[in-house]
């Protein structure tokens, strides 16, 4: 089983989930890297401890089986091709291995079926270092992929290596839990010893791993039945896994799309942020200085990836609407009359039309930017929104706003100072800003 690192992706056939895909990238870019010194030691140190222990197990354990050459060797390549079909989960895989790991549990002398399985890991992925298309200590990962082999190895021995019947479920069921207990405990040592994922953020993307080994089991135990009566039966599980192949090729491939849409997204949204400074230097800089203060707040109130991606681009968008409104209002030097004043408010809407040309996700941030300037009371505009009507980022990009806008200098004005403009946050607190984010954007002005 291939180590999953960090959380699974929200995925779909057109869009990843922001961490996801900060994942998927970089563990595909890890995979073609020399070790770092602290993957290293981890990595041999996970590997060295699974030989220290699947070697003594085979050489000690007692077995009544002796499978011919031919059933062990064939059983050995099946793993290897099936060890090759990777189901790209969050940023790591789901393989498909269980198919072959419960036929080597009934049909291969128990105590050595952990060899045997790192022994067709390394099988199946030595084209892709005699290829150069993986750097060769990589291979070392393999032994320590192979861990989710020993407690089901382990569970059949001290069973006395039991034949498939229903009475033996509970062995069966046994060595399935210490399967993944296995797996589990080795992902998650070596990602926390080798990058510093918490294991916490590997629960849920295991758990995809978890249900599809589940889901195979019974097809693998079907397999060593038949194999009992006629020993290369299991052969006939082949095509399965050339349907497995192709299906994990069409979802890399819509990975792959989805990696590409989502940076076109952040290209196209950096490149609208360029074309509003352009057409006005002080909104232009001020939207970026925007995002740093609504990230902040973001990650202290606890938004989820995706929201996060959105509450970036929203306020880095929240004022393009203005490159609608004319220059001569947007540039004016003074205080705006109040006809302007209701040309320059349109920008909200300006805006998000213009997001929901471009569609996708910048269309569902188009709906946030609109609402950017609403108040908690009603009193704020478009759409006189109150409360929980506007949505949270909108909230928090008013907030942030507001506060750049009244420390920051202008051609009419300076900025006022920053305990002055917190001071008037906190006055607007309830009426004008949400409360709970005047309080964190407070705090976390006072700790910079």
């Amino acid at each position: 089983m291939l180590p999953i690192t960090g959380a699974v992706a929200e995925w779909s056939a057109t869009e990843l989930d922001p961490a996801a895909e900060a994942l998927v990238e970089e563990s595909r870019s890890r995979q073609l890297l020399p070790f770092s010194r602290r993957d290293r030691l981890t990595t041999w140190l996970i590997g060295g401890t699974f030989l220290a222990v699947a070697a003594p197990m085979a050489l000690t354990l007692d077995s009544q089986r002796s499978p011919s050459v031919l059933t062990v060797a064939l059983l050995t390549v099946a793993y290897a091709l099936t060890s090759r079909v990777e189901f790209e989960v969050g940023s790591g895989s789901a393989v498909p291995t269980q198919l072959f790991l419960v036929p080597m549990l009934f049909l291969l002398p128990a105590p050595a079926v952990p060899l045997f399985v790192a022994i067709g890991y390394v099988l199946g992925h030595l084209p892709d270092h005699v290829r150069g298309q993986a750097p060769a200590e990589r291979a070392v990962v393999l032994l320590g992929n192979s861990w989710h082999a020993v407690g089901p190895a382990l569970v059949f021995s001290l069973a006395g290596e039991p034949a498939i019947a229903l009475g033996n479920w509970p062995i069966f069921l046994g060595a399935l839990a210490t399967q993944f207990a296995l797996d589990l405990a080795s992902s998650t040592a070596r990602e926390r010893l080798a990058v510093g994922v918490s294991p916490r953020l590997l629960l849920r993307p295991m758990g995809w791993v978890f249900a599809v080994d589940a889901l195979l089991a019974p097809v693998g135990l079907l397999a060593a039945y038949a194999s009992a009566r006629s020993a290369v039966v299991f052969l006939l599980i082949l095509p399965l896994i050339g349907l497995l192949t192709i299906f994990a090729r069409e979802r890399q491939v819509r990975i792959d799309h989805a990696l590409e849409l989502s940076s076109a997204y952040r290209g196209t949204a950096f490149l609208l942020g360029d074309v509003v400074e352009a057409d006005d230097a002080y909104t232009g800089s001020h939207s970026r200085d925007v995002v740093e203060l609504v990230l902040a707040v973001a990650d202290e109130v606890g938004l989820s990836a995706r929201e996060r991606r959105n509450a970036e681009f929203a306020a880095l968008l929240h004022d393009v609407g203005k490159i609608r409104i004319p220059g001569e209002i947007i540039n004016k030097a003074g205080p705006l009359t109040p006809g302007e004043r209701e040309i320059v408010n349109t920008h909200t809407i300006e805006g998000q039309v213009l997001l929901e040309r471009v569609g996708g996700l910048l269309g569902e941030v188009g709906a946030i930017v609109r609402s950017c300037h609403e108040h908690v009371d009603g009193s704020g505009y478009p759409d006189g929104l109150a409360g929980e009507e506007i949505p949270l980022i909108a909230r928090i990009v008013g907030c942030c706003d507001a506060f750049n806008a009244m420390t920051t200098d202008r051609s009419y004005r300076k900025g006022m100072p920053v305990a002055d403009a917190l001071e008037e946050l906190r006055r607007h607190a309830g009426t004008q800003f949400d409360s709970r984010v005047v309080a964190t954007l407070v705090s976390i002005s006072e700790r910079a």
